[in-house]
C-alpha cells in the first residue's frame, strides 16, 4: 500500500487537533451523563472534522503535481510528442527545474515503473 506522507501528516496532526476541541466540549457538558456528553461530543467532533478528512483525502493539491505540454522531444527516446514530466511530490521538487526533462507517455510509464521497484512513490 502506497502512503501519501503529506496526507498522513496532516492526518495525524488533524488527530491532535480534534482532542482539545472535544475535551473543551466535555467541559461544557459536564453537568450531564457521560455517555450523552460523549455522544454529543462526538457528533460535534463528526460535523467539523468529516470536512477536514474529506479535504485531507481527497485534495488534489496534495497529489503529485504533473507538467503536460505539446510537441516535446523525449529525453529518453527522441520522438516529438505530448510530453510529461513530474514536477512535485511529497519528497520530490522540481518546481523551478530551468532545464525539465519531458518525456513521451510510454517514455513516462516506464521511467515511473523503474522508480517504483527502486521504491520511489509519487
Amino acid at each position: 500500500m502506497q502512503v501519501n506522507l503529506k496526507r498522513y501528516g496532516l492526518y495525524l496532526i488533524r488527530w491532535q487537533l480534534s482532542t482539545p476541541i472535544l475535551a473543551g466540549v466535555l467541559y461544557i457538558l459536564a453537568t450531564m451523563d457521560a455517555l450523552i456528553a460523549t455522544v454529543i461530543a462526538n457528533l460535534i467532533g463528526g460535523l467539523i472534522f468529516f470536512w477536514v478528512d474529506r479535504f485531507i483525502f481527497t485534495s488534489r493539491a496534495l497529489d503529485a503535481q504533473w507538467e503536460v505540454r505539446e510537441n516535446i522531444k523525449c529525453v529518453d527516446c527522441g520522438k516529438t510528442a505530448r510530453g510529461y514530466r513530474l514536477v512535485a511530490t511529497d519528497t520530490y521538487d522540481r518546481t523551478h527545474d530551468k532545464k525539465p526533462e519531458f518525456r513521451c507517455e510510454e517514455c513516462s510509464i516506464k521511467k515511473s515503473n523503474k522508480l517504483k521497484e527502486k521504491g520511489y512513490h509519487h
